[in-house]
């Protein structure tokens, strides 16, 4: 699906959740992002635009329709020619199509759109998930950080966090994570930066204090679905790190029981302890 909103927030495409690439998950879930400015406007006359060259990008299969892009972001392309948003919408359809099974494709649309509009938030968040999951953090951090000029409205904290530990600085992931608008997160936006800086501090050797960034509330032991699994999972792979074994393995388990969209590799761990 394109249109993939929760908890309010606009998203071009489904992303790739925090914490897996580095440390807590082999296996990740995924974040996103959206939101627009509607001051930049293309002021040029229609022959100006008919001259100008199309600029390159990867076809875009026939099948894909920018009917099939969120409402929101639709309207975030509304300052654009109608040409121009439609096929920005496209590319954007195609990246959320390709994320899971080719992110680099993925990019590519994404980039394309960006070709034809730089200065729209989505477009940019859209550049930035992709890049996240191809795991380019420097590309993906730069992207973020021009959606929050540009005005973005989305929850990218969790994700600009999990991007300075890619880049080598988990420190900064962890100074991130005592902001006041890190102070503001709820629900999975809060849980998805503390399995951020659970993996930032155990980057730098700190387990003890990433088992307690986990502990602060403890995972469900009877939760169910990806972001209890994940919390479960980054549970017992700190407390594996801590060799406290046995404990890991029950965690393992109940990461596997809430994990109904196979986001972890959980059973493969179960497998390897057992």
């Amino acid at each position: 699906m394109v249109d993939n909103s929760q908890g309010g927030e606009r998203r071009p495409f489904r992303g790739g959740k925090p914490g897996g690439p580095r440390g807590q998950e082999r296996r990740g879930g995924r974040p996103d992002a959206n939101r627009g400015s509607g001051q930049f406007r293309d002021r040029r006359g229609p022959s100006d635009r008919d001259d100008r060259p199309e600029p390159q990008g990867p076809a875009i299969p026939a099948d894909i329709e920018a009917r099939d892009l969120a409402p929101e972001v639709r309207r975030e392309l509304s300052t654009l020619s109608k040409n121009t948003a439609d096929t920005i919408a496209r590319h954007l359809v195609a990246a959320g199509a390709l994320l899971d099974e080719d992110p680099e494709a993925a990019l590519a649309h994404a980039q394309a759109a960006r070709t034809r509009s730089g200065r729209i938030p989505a477009i940019r968040e859209a550049v930035g998930i992709a890049a996240y999951r191809c795991g380019d953090w420097s590309q993906a951090l730069a992207e973020f950080r021009a959606a929050r000029r540009m005005g973005s409205k989305s929850t990218l904290l969790p994700l600009i966090a999990d991007c300075e530990r890619g880049v080598g600085r988990p420190e900064k992931a962890i100074e991130l994570s005592k902001s006041p608008e890190a102070a503001e997160l709820t629900g999975a936006a809060a849980d998805e930066l503390r399995i951020v800086v659970a993996g930032a501090r155990a980057d730098l050797g700190q387990l003890d204090q990433a088992l307690a960034v986990l502990s602060s509330p403890a995972p469900d032991a009877d939760g169910v679905g990806e972001m209890a699994a994940r919390l479960a999972y980054a549970y017992a792979d700190t407390l594996l790190a801590l060799d406290r074994r046995d404990e890991a393995l029950q965690w393992f388990l109940r990461a596997a029981d809430a994990d109904v969209e196979g986001v972890t590799d959980a059973e493969d761990r179960i497998s390897e302890l057992a």
